[in-house]
């Protein structure tokens, strides 16, 4: 109901989050945290490229978050999904807030979005962050695309200690799972599917001419993998910024191209592999028209490749979606790792959940340090020096062990005072 209404302009954003403010002591509760997001289970590429967030969006929706009522969040934004996690009254609250400032629109992501709440959305983020829930299973690229996610929201104030302690149990399982098992064992990115791909369906690699656009993460982890896997270094590289290209071509022994020559670099070449990112197509039809038998692979979120080229007689083109897709020996021995990772993550969650239960007693056992410290006050001989004080902690310690088995709470304060006392 608040969303349609918020559509419909009847009930102001603003208005909107005033109304679902989130009162101070609700914010380290883990029934208040959750995870709204689309990925490729039930979105196409088109679909997730229009809830995309660049880092000006991501840094707009964090400046805004706090006073929208949601006081830590961090956000994922890949080819493969668009995630919010973060404390809230409720999802809508999230949804707003993420679609406030992308393409798409409120109504298809929350008709299209998962909604996890509470130790659901926590166990969430260890699945996706072990690669559990990757496109192509145990695909770790996904780990580090968070860690970025939390850096940036952490630098604008937007981590407390709930969700630190969290990704850092989250981080210390990601890589147990790494060391411990083969979830990730032998190279199956879509980075390195694309260069499977080349190798299974052209003959002759060594006398194609490759032409690789875009030098940024993806595009250098797919040009390291032709290297690497085909054995040629007949490969072309364009990229705006023409220095990462250059210094990207050098290192692995490549040419490079002006992007003002992208028209003739695309005749040219027989493979062409599209990483760049950009919000409109980068290759248009009328470049592919007339040019030749092409492969074309379109590895960008939105695609970068026109739509219409692929009605083009004699061009081949796929994208990340249909990558995905490609099975192989690496990923059936990868599923059978699945049970190992999960029994590592539920022993790091089991410790997450430790520290989380103890952590809902400190208001407790503060007031009942600070009472023993009245009666130690008020003894008419009372000890002085360190003596008192580890006496105290001691007693507090003991205090801490018993809630933590009992759920009996002034029982065991009463216990403390007569632990203390006696």
């Amino acid at each position: 109901m608040i969303i349609s209404q918020w559509e419909s302009g009847k009930l102001p954003l603003q208005r909107y989050f005033l109304n679902h403010q989130m009162p101070e002591h609700d914010r380290s509760n883990i029934t208040n945290f959750w995870v709204v997001g689309i990925n490729y289970k039930k979105s196409d590429a088109g679909v997730r490229g229009k809830f995309a967030i660049n880092n000006d969006q991501y840094e707009a929706i964090l400046n805004a978050a706090h006073n929208n009522g949601v006081p830590e969040l961090f956000i994922v934004s890949t080819c493969n999904r668009t995630e919010a996690y973060g404390f809230a009254q409720d999802a809508e609250t999230l949804m707003a807030l993420v679609c406030s400032q992308t393409e798409g629109e409120l109504d298809v992501f929350s008709k299209i979005a998962y909604v996890k709440n509470g130790a659901e959305a926590m166990m969430h983020l260890f699945h996706v962050s072990a690669g559990l829930d990757s496109q192509i299973l145990g695909d770790f690229e996904i780990l580090g695309q968070i860690k970025n996610a939390v850096k940036f929201s952490k630098e604008k104030g937007r981590i407390g200690t709930f969700v630190e302690r969290l990704v850092n149990c989250v981080f210390q399982s990601s890589k147990a799972i790494k060391t411990h098992t083969q979830l990730s064992g032998g190279t199956v990115s879509v980075s390195f599917a694309a260069v499977q791909y080349i190798k299974e369906h052209i003959k002759d690699i060594s006398g194609k001419k490759i032409l690789l656009l875009g030098t940024g993460k993806i595009g250098r982890n797919t040009c390291k993998n032709i290297v690497d896997y085909l054995g040629t270094r007949n490969v072309t590289l364009i990229n705006r910024t023409e220095e990462k290209a250059r210094k990207l071509a050098e290192e692995l022994g490549l040419q490079t191209a002006s992007f003002t020559d992208l028209d003739v670099q695309i005749r040219n070449a027989d493979i062409i592999l599209v990483a760049t990112n950009a919000q409109e197509p980068t290759v248009l039809k009328k470049q592919l028209e007339n040019a030749g038998d092409k492969l074309v692979i379109d590895l960008s979120i939105p695609y970068n490749v026109e739509p219409d080229a692929q009605h083009l007689p004699n061009i081949t083109i796929l994208n990340v979606d249909e990558l995905s897709r490609i099975k192989d020996e690496t990923l059936q021995k990868r599923k059978a790792e699945v049970p190992k990772a999960k029994a590592l993550i539920a022993e790091h969650v089991e410790e997450f959940m430790d520290w989380y239960d103890m952590r809902k007693n400190v208001p407790v056992l503060k007031e009942a340090k600070y009472k023993l410290q009245e009666i130690h006050a008020g003894m008419a001989c009372p000890v002085t020096g360190t003596h008192s004080d580890e006496k105290i902690q001691k007693v507090i310690n003991n205090m801490a062990l018993k809630m933590k088995k009992q759920d009996t709470v002034g029982c065991i304060f009463i216990d403390a005072i007569n632990d203390f006392i006696g």
